[in-house]
């Protein structure tokens, strides 16, 4: 087929995008709708390797990461196949860890439960607000099965005295047993943070930090559910357990634009990236339906664990199918940003003061549960970062 011109190309695109706009179908409430975009066109991919550099490695699985403005580095480190000594550090800079906030915040062992209010149970995930603050995120689920009581919690540091100043805890009508509380986005002003829960019956939460009151949201609700039929891949095959089941993570990945104007989410199991306008999270008079309806489907991209929006609006989306991260730009192309063979189920993203991408890997696809003789990681977990675009 004879190439067409450029110019004619983006005139034909433009007029494409245009009528898919006009014939968009009316939607019932608790449906998404979609969001027009422009198609995603085959983009050249930045150079995959000489870009990733290895920051650290552990000796134990590492989900989260977050730097501050300062480039202060945290991590976290899940309670999910074995004990952990730590759940939350510093990585100092000599690449040794420094539990975070303190000792005893950290001191909860599988053979030494300690009170569920006050100490870090299961961390998942980890990020610093606009303002500098620290967030942990403990859905408190050790080995990712059930929740303990009194355990699921969102915790706030002030880094500027590395001292504990909010504490928002999760009941049951927030945090249903089977719920796995995996992500938290905190708005620029500070007023409220967003949760994915990727666990047996997805939702998003929205916090009120000022009055410490979460709501549970979107609960069941189409965009927060694992999508129907979709199996993941990892290392070229399916990703199943030996009795044949394929994982099924509800939402997971979510991301907040600079102005804190809409907030993203989409399925860990799940190629469909959705958003919506804060004012409607935030408003708790909103009925269900309402709420439902305002729900924007945004377009497709992969299966993804982290999503990150830098303060141009490139929503960065990790891709463990293929050891890569991939950005989407605001015109909605995709690209590749790095690939490589080392970066093993990359997970979380933060950014640093530079504007570096930082990513952990945390190889979820050798763990135990994926294999009838036990897990098979043969090199260390990481952290790596890449320069932002």
């Amino acid at each position: 087929m004879a190439q067409l011109p450029r110019r004619t190309l983006i005139a034909l695109l433009a007029a494409a995008a245009a009528g898919r706009a006009q014939a968009q179908d009316q939607q019932t409430p608790d449906q998404p709708r979609t969001t027009p975009t422009p198609p995603a066109l085959t983009q050249p991919a930045v150079p995959a390797q000489g870009t990733l550099t290895q920051v650290a490695t552990f000796q134990q699985q590492v989900t989260g990461v977050a730097v501050s403005p300062q480039g202060r580095i945290f991590v976290n480190f899940p309670r999910w196949e074995k004990d952990v000594e730590i759940s939350v550090a510093e990585l100092m800079p000599d690449g040794s860890l420094k539990p975070y906030p303190d000792a005893e915040w950290n001191a909860w062992r599988n053979l030494k439960p300690l009170a569920p209010r006050d100490h870090f149970i299961c961390v998942q995930s980890v990020t610093v607000d606009p303002q500098g603050a620290l967030w942990i995120l403990d859905p408190a689920a050790p080995g990712n099965e059930f929740n303990i009581d009194a355990g699921p919690k969102l915790v706030r540091v002030d880094l500027k005295t590395d001292k504990v100043t909010q504490v928002v805890h999760f009941d049951r009508d927030t945090v249903p047993q089977g719920s796995y509380l995996n992500d938290v986005r905190v708005s620029p002003d500070g007023r409220w943070a967003y949760l994915t829960d990727s666990g047996q019956r997805g939702a998003l939460l929205v916090v009120d930090l000022r009055t410490g009151k979460p709501r549970r949201v979107l609960d069941g609700h189409p965009s927060t559910q694992a999508e129907s039929g979709l199996v993941v891949h990892a290392d070229g095959h399916e990703l199943r357990r030996p009795d044949n089941r394929g994982p099924k993570f509800a939402a997971d990945g979510i991301a907040l634009d600079p102005r804190g104007q809409f907030l993203y989410w989409q399925a860990l199991t799940g190629k469909t990236l959705y958003r919506m306008n804060t004012n409607f999270l935030t408003n708790p008079r909103l009925p269900a339906n309402r709420l439902a309806a305002a729900v924007e489907r945004v377009g497709t991209t992969n299966v993804a664990d982290g999503l990150w929006m830098d303060q141009k609006g490139r929503l960065y989306v990790t891709s463990p199918e293929d050891n890569s991260l991939k950005v989407r730009m605001p015109d909605g192309t995709m690209q590749v940003v790095v690939q490589d063979d080392r970066l093993r189920w990359p997970d979380s993203l933060a950014e640093g003061p530079d504007g570096s991408i930082y990513l952990t890997s945390s190889h979820i696809q050798d763990m135990a549960q994926f294999h009838e003789h036990g897990s098979t990681m043969t090199e260390p977990w990481a952290l790596w970062k890449v320069p932002g675009l």
